[in-house]
């Protein structure tokens, strides 16, 4: 096989999907925590969700000039949804039973204590690829 060829796409490790126990609160009939099954995103889609995450803030002191700054917390909450394949965040039924109308509140109101939200969502950052959090890289960016 030449060296050009192992580039072809059919040489390519597929990524399987994988299973986190993201909350304690939820709980299968043995008392252990429901698994939820995680996929990868590609990198088209996480541009996609920073792209949507992104706000024009105006420079301080420069009247008319803006630069962009990610909302990390919309970011986060988004790429969580895209990567959840089990619960269905985008179930009506489920949305409304905890009374919410969209997946990013749904994965914040299913997984509400603070501690297993950061877990699940250093997780799902490992798990695609990213080997510190956003905040760490925007604390790292101020400084």
């Amino acid at each position: 096989m030449s060296s050009f060829s192992r580039f072809m796409k059919k040489n390519k490790v597929v990524k399987e999907n994988t299973t986190f126990p993201a909350t304690k609160s939820l709980i299968d009939e043995n008392g252990d925590p429901l698994l939820w099954t995680i996929k990868p995103l590609t990198t088209r889609e996480n541009d996609d969700i920073r792209d949507d995450c992104m706000i024009e803030v105006q420079v301080k002191g420069k009247p008319g000039v803006y630069r962009p700054k990610l909302n990390t917390s919309k970011y986060i909450a988004k790429m969580l949804c895209a990567c959840v394949v089990e619960p269905n965040l985008y179930n009506a039924e489920l949305q409304d039973s905890y009374g919410v109308s969209t997946p990013e509140e749904l994965v914040q109101e299913m997984i509400d204590d603070p501690g297993e939200y950061q877990d699940f969502v250093s997780f799902v950052q490992n798990f695609n690829g990213f080997n510190s959090n956003i905040e760490d890289e925007v604390e790292e960016a101020k400084n």
